[in-house]
């Protein structure tokens, strides 16, 4: 699905979600998976250890603030150059090893979205930006009235991929429609193509994966109840998710 269209003021953090307080690492702004323009980039230059990506952009520029973050194919990174009609982020050598944003060449389109408002809408899913592991698009198969694209995973994402569940590809939310072992098939319809870099892809291309969030904290409450792990800090607790119904 696609829809809406964001803007940062406002935009709400994980705090803001969980309803109390959080630690500053989950301090970070939320993306939904819903893309809203489809940028290309103008260059990738060396920068410190790192990298800048300055990239071409349909967006209202001035209302672009230094140091907000904007989800680039999925990764979520901090804005350090406002033109015109593009802006620059700053990657550092982490982003660059473990996604697919080093690689990218001059004119090559990536979607981009700024951060969710926090009275805006939950069209797609909580998207953190901050990218899993890399799958590859193993097959394509293109049907009358969609396109079915199936990608491997890595095992830090694919134990958490169930049939049905939500998924974000290259930044975008998408539904998971069948599942077979580290394999996953997600259902194009021609206006995600339209509105997103998703047909861009080829068989072989590699592709940035975010699992769900919800996924990694109950697994993470679950290993604790358990005594295999010990729970994060914060607003969430297993109790909280007793009274929630959600655990037991």
């Amino acid at each position: 699905m696609l829809g809406m269209t964001k803007q940062v003021q406002g935009a709400f953090v994980f705090s803001d979600i969980v309803g109390l307080a959080a630690p500053p690492a989950y301090d970070t702004p939320m993306f939904t998976g819903l893309i809203e323009d489809v940028g290309s980039v103008l260059s990738l230059a060396p920068q410190g250890t790192g990298k800048r990506l300055r990239i071409r952009t349909a967006f209202d520029t001035g209302d672009i603030a230094m140091g907000e973050s904007i989800s680039v194919d999925g990764c979520c990174l901090t804005v350090v150059e406002i033109g015109a009609s593009d802006f620059a982020v700053d990657v550092g050598q982490e982003t660059l090893r473990v996604t697919t944003i080093g690689h990218l060449a001059t004119g090559a389109r990536v979607n981009l979205e700024r951060a969710m408002r926090a009275d805006g809408r939950f069209g797609g899913h909580m998207v953190a930006g901050h990218v899993d592991g890399v799958g590859k698009v193993v097959a394509i198969k293109v049907w009358p009235d969609f396109t079915e694209y199936r990608i491997q995973a890595p095992e830090s994402v694919a134990r958490y991929i169930i049939p049905k569940g939500s998924i974000g590809v290259q930044g975008i939310s998408l539904t998971v429609n069948a599942l077979d072992g580290d394999v996953f098939a997600i259902g194009i319809i021609p206006h995600t193509t339209k509105m997103t870099n998703i047909g861009d892809l080829a068989e072989g291309s590699p592709v940035n994966l975010e699992a769900d969030l919800v996924g990694k904290y109950i697994e993470k409450f679950t290993l604790a109840a358990l005594g295999k792990g010990e729970a994060p800090t914060g607003g969430i607790t297993l109790e909280k998710l007793r009274e929630s119904g959600f655990a037991k």
